[in-house]
C-alpha cells in the first residue's frame, strides 16, 4: 500500500515560480517510476515530467527549459521546480508512481497515465495573467 501526498500548489502571477513536492508512503522511492501529470476541466490528463527509477527523466513539450523534475531518496520526494509560469501551466497537479518490478515499463510509458498505479490526491496551481 503506497500512499503519495502533494504540497506547494498555489496562486501566482505570469512569469513567477513555485515548487511542488509529493512526499510517499515507500521505503525508498529508487525503486519506483515516478511522475507529474496535470489536469484540467475537459482535458485529458497531460504528463509533464517524470523520472524513472534508474534517473533519467522526461519532460513534456509545453515545459521544457521552465520545468524541473526532482528526487529526494533520503526524504523520500519528489519536487517539481516550475519557472517562468504561464497561465496555460493553471491545472491540478498530481503525483504518480509504479514499482518498476510490478509493471513493464518502457521509456514511451514515463508520461504515460495508464503506466502508473499509485496517485495522490492533487494539488491546485493557478497562474493568473
Amino acid at each position: 500500500r503506497v500512499q503519495l501526498m502533494e504540497s506547494g500548489g498555489g496562486s501566482v502571477q505570469a512569469g513567477g515560480s513555485l515548487r511542488l513536492s509529493c512526499r510517499a508512503s515507500i521505503d525508498t522511492i529508487s525503486t519506483y517510476h515516478m511522475a507529474w501529470f496535470r489536469q484540467t476541466p475537459g482535458e485529458e490528463r497531460e504528463g509533464v515530467a517524470g523520472s524513472t527509477a534508474a534517473g533519467n527523466s522526461a519532460y513534456a513539450d509545453s515545459v521544457k527549459g521552465r520545468f524541473t523534475i526532482r528526487r529526494d531518496t533520503v526524504e523520500d520526494t519528489l519536487n517539481l521546480e516550475m519557472s517562468s509560469l504561464k497561465p496555460d501551466d493553471t491545472a491540478m497537479y498530481y503525483c504518480a508512481a509504479v514499482d518498476r518490478e510490478g509493471r513493464t515499463f518502457s521509456w514511451a510509458d514515463v508520461l504515460r497515465p495508464s503506466a502508473y498505479d499509485y496517485w495522490g490526491q492533487g494539488t491546485q496551481v493557478t497562474v493568473s495573467s
